[in-house]
Parts: structure tokens; C-alpha cells; sequence
């Protein structure tokens, strides 16, 4: 039955099919309605961000993926900017933005997060729904499941599980692909000349991918992750979250057609629609509890039952507690929890900001000999070592030119750069050079010097790197 016959069912139909709902309703699988409306709709749009995940690997930049976790080359290709492993305090500046940009929005929205984009929401969501194209209505779906094994049951749950695997198979392979080249690695999958890291990895995605999506479904969300158990410490009575308007519902009773209803009768007609369509089985008109994934669903089914029976909408509707309850709301400004979670966010965002801006394409860094400090020349110069270290984050080889400062040491001799260094891309060459300056020239014990390293890439593009050592001399 499609979602808009769904909404096309009378009272009395709802009321039928509300009692078989919950003779079932402590099945071990829970069986959902679908049913349309503006959420269901929004659900299925962010549902589509997902594309992304299965699309991305496949975009290229020049000659390789425009997006590439390279981790056995210790390479993170983002577009054109390229991390490497000396970067990756970066990473906690990320980690920490999104993980308190979470608890900004589930403070502020309760878990939209698992109600629209959670990864096991969305798989499990599209599971169900090609479940329910080849078995149909959730009544019918209960009814195959103890029918014993025939033969048009085999075949239908051939062609489902068929389904699942395909799915669960892209899955694998397009996580797989966001680490290692995707076009090649479809080639040594058909050729099996995969690695068998790829393999291991594709076949336990398949694997999660099937059984929790599949069989587990919202037993995941109650006993697998760890956000159901955290999120009720996270929202308060501030919270925008689907609520049941308690004072305009209570007392519920059902509508008997000729009959009045009791003047102490609230709005709700107790048509258990919003239990029908909760992934999670969870009855909104009991407060919130732990498997509640705030999808929204039941204001839909609650709203189309209100229509039908020409009362207002918004009988649950999204609302803090607090609005529910009459009470005046604070303004977030005014919350000191927005304000903690805001300025940790920004320092996160500046972080990664000022990581990003000070990036150069060409690094630098020095290491001065420790032993010995320095050398005492025969003919009167006084030589130090420094091992160069020439980091080329290019996705190509540079000819690099050394040099050292001179303004302040006459007669500096720069040994071991005399030729162009090929600095290697994606790792660190390191070079070692000599130093000479006649002790006659220096002025003090440590004096600073700088060092340059430059080059041109195949296009043109100049790079250029310096960083300050010292040059040490003997007690003057």
C-alpha cells in the first residue's frame, strides 16, 4: 500500500489496524508503518546526502582522486590540498568541532542526528522499504514470517536478501574506495588481485552492513550505540524535540461514529498511529524515552489523523517541554550551555583555520649537529653540520636550491648544495650540509643563520621555504 493510501484510510480502518499493531507490538522485529508527510519527506532528502559516500571516490583532480585517505603512503588528498602526517594535529581541531557541534545540536534538537543522518537510520530505512515493496504492509510482513516455507516465500526472501547484499556490497566497496585508487580498485576486484586488507575490509562491511541494518534494525539503536545511552544527560526541558501536547491530548478516548464524545475528552483519539510508524516501536505520548531517534514520523501520522478528523495539527509537534507546559522560554543567548558550546566550537574552527593558512606546500626544518658542535679547520674556518629536512607536500618531485644567508658572515661557504636536490613528493628528504665560516668573521659564540630552500614545479609555480638555525663558533 503506498504512503498516500495510507493517508487515505478511514477512522475506523486505523482503529482495526491500531489493534493488530498492538496485539504485535512486542515482536522481537518491529514492523513500521510508512506513511507521508513533511518529515518523511525531509527524512528521504537527507537520505540523499549519503550519495555522497557513494559518488565521492569516483571525482577526479589531475591524475588522481579528487578525495584520497592514502593511508599506506601516510597522505590525506583533499582536493588540491594534501595532509600529511605532520598535519594531523589538525585532526584534533576537526575531531573537536564535530563532536561538540553534536552536542550543540542535540542540546538544541534532541538526536536529529540518528532521526535523519545516522548511517544505520538510513540503511535500515531503505531496507524496510524495499522489504515492504516485496512483502507489502507491515500486517502482511508479520503474516510471512509465520507462514511456513513455501515457495513464493523462498522467492521473495531470495530476491530481498538479493537486494541487501547488493547494497551492502556498494557499501563495502565504496568505503574501501576512499582509501585506494576506486577505478583500479573495481579492476582487482574482478581481476582478485585486491589486496587482502580491501577484501577483509569489504567483507565486514557487507557483513555489518546486512545483519545490522537488516536483521537488528532499531535493536541497534537500543543496545549497540552509545549516543541513546548518552543523549538523555544532553537535553533538557529547553530542548526543541517531538513532544505530545499532554494538556490538549489527555484524556484520550476514542471517536465512536453517532456518538458524542465526553466533555473531559482531550484531542487524542488514542488511534495509536504514532506507535504504528516509530522505527523504534517508541509511544511519543509517554515522554521521551531512550529509543525515541527524533525522526519526526509520528507528528506526521498524528497530523494526518488530526486532518481526518478536523482538529487542529501539532498534537505532537516539535517543542521543548517547557513550551508545552506554558512556561517562558529562555532565549539561547541567555542559555550558558550555548555559550560554553560556542566558544569551543570556535576555538575548533580557529584551529583548523590557522592550520590551514600557515600550510606551506614546501617545509623546512633543521637539525644542527650535536657532535661535535663545531670543527676547527686547518685553514682557519670553523665548520658546522646541519641535516636539512626538506618536506615536498606537491603531488610531484621538485628540484630544489639550498642556500644560507650571508649578510652577516663574510666568506660563508655552503657545502653538500652545490647541485639541485630532488626533494621527493609526499615525504621528507633530508640533506646533509656543511657549513665553513673563518673564525676571523665571527663576531659571536651562537649567531643565527638562515636557511632557504627553492624550486620550481613542472608548471612553473615557484615554492619557497626558510627557517632559521644558529651557527656556533668557539669562546671568543
Amino acid at each position: 500500500m503506498s504512503e498516500k493510501k495510507i493517508q487515505d484510510q478511514s477512522l475506523e480502518e486505523l482503529y482495526a489496524e491500531a489493534h493488530e499493531h498492538t496485539i504485535n507490538v512486542g515482536d522481537v522485529k518491529i514492523h513500521a508503518k510508512r506513511m507521508g508527510g513533511k518529515f518523511r519527506n525531509l527524512k528521504w532528502a537527507s537520505n540523499l546526502l549519503w550519495l555522497v559516500f557513494f559518488i565521492g571516490p569516483y571525482f577526479r583532480l589531475g591524475d588522481r582522486q579528487a578525495v584520497l585517505f592514502d593511508i599506506p603512503h601516510r597522505q590525506f588528498h583533499i582536493f588540491n590540498l594534501t595532509l600529511l602526517p605532520q598535519d594531523i594535529w589538525m585532526l584534533s581541531f576537526v575531531l573537536l568541532f564535530f563532536a561538540i557541534l553534536l552536542a550543540v545540536v542535540t542540546a538544541l534538537a534532541g538526536r536529529v542526528w540518528c532521526g535523519f543522518f545516522c548511517f544505520q537510520t538510513v540503511w535500515t530505512d531503505v531496507f524496510t522499504w524495499i522489504e515492504e515493496k516485496l512483502e507489502g504492509t507491515p500486517a502482511k510482513r508479520r503474516k510471512l514470517e509465520k507462514a511456513p516455507w513455501t515457495a513464493a516465500k523462498i522467492i521473495i526472501r531470495a530476491k530481498k536478501y538479493f537486494l541487501w547484499l547488493l547494497i551492502s556490497l556498494l557499501t563495502g566497496v565504496s568505503f574501501t574506495a576512499w582509501f585506494t585508487d576506486a577505478y583500479q580498485l573495481w579492476i582487482d576486484l574482478f581481476t582478485l588481485q585486491a589486496s587482502s586488507t580491501a577484501y577483509i575490509t569489504i567483507s565486514m562491511f557487507i557483513a555489518g552492513t546486512f545483519f545490522l541494518a537488516g536483521f537488528l534494525r532499531e535493536q541497534t539503536c537500543f543496545w549497540l550505540c552509545p549516543y541513546a545511552r548518552i543523549q538523555a544527560v544532553m537535553i533538557d526541558n529547553t530542548s526543541i524535540v517531538p513532544s505530545y501536547d499532554v494538556k490538549r491530548g489527555e484524556n484520550r478516548g476514542r471517536l465512536v461514529k453517532g456518538k458524542p464524545t465526553s466533555a473531559d475528552q482531550g484531542d487524542c483519539v488514542d488511534c495509536n498511529q504514532c506507535v504504528a510508524v516509530c522505527p523504534t516501536g517508541v509511544d511519543i505520548r509517554g515522554g521521551q524515552q531512550e529509543g525515541c531517534i527524533m525522526c519526526g514520523l509520528c507528528i506526521d501520522a498524528c497530523d494526518s489523523v488530526m486532518e481526518k478528523i478536523n482538529k487542529p495539527t501539532g498534537l505532537i509537534k516539535y517543542a521543548s517541554w517547557d513550551g508545552i507546559m506554558g512556561k517562558e522560554e529562555l532565549p539561547l543567548f541567555k542559555r550558558p550551555r550555548v555559550w560554553v558550546y560556542s566558544t569551543i566550537l570556535l576555538i575548533s574552527v580557529i584551529g583548523v583555520v590557522v592550520g590551514l593558512s600557515g600550510m606551506e606546500s614546501l617545509e623546512l626544518k633543521i637539525l644542527h649537529a650535536r657532535q661535535p658542535l663545531f670543527v676547527i679547520q686547518s685553514d682557519g674556518t670553523i665548520q658546522n653540520r646541519y641535516t636539512l629536512k626538506v618536506l615536498n607536500k606537491i603531488n610531484e618531485d621538485l628540484n630544489i636550491t639550498i642556500s644560507a644567508n650571508n649578510e652577516k658572515f663574510k666568506g660563508l661557504i655552503l657545502l653538500g648544495a652545490e647541485k639541485k636536490i630532488n626533494a621527493l613528493h609526499g615525504t621528507v628528504t633530508p640533506v646533509t650540509i656543511f657549513v665553513k665560516i673563518p673564525k676571523k668573521n665571527l663576531t659571536e659564540t651562537s649567531q643565527s643563520i638562515v636557511f632557504t630552500v627553492s624550486g620550481k614545479d613542472k608548471e612553473g609555480t615557484f615554492y619557497q621555504s626558510s627557517r632559521e638555525s644558529v651557527f656556533i663558533g668557539p669562546k671568543r
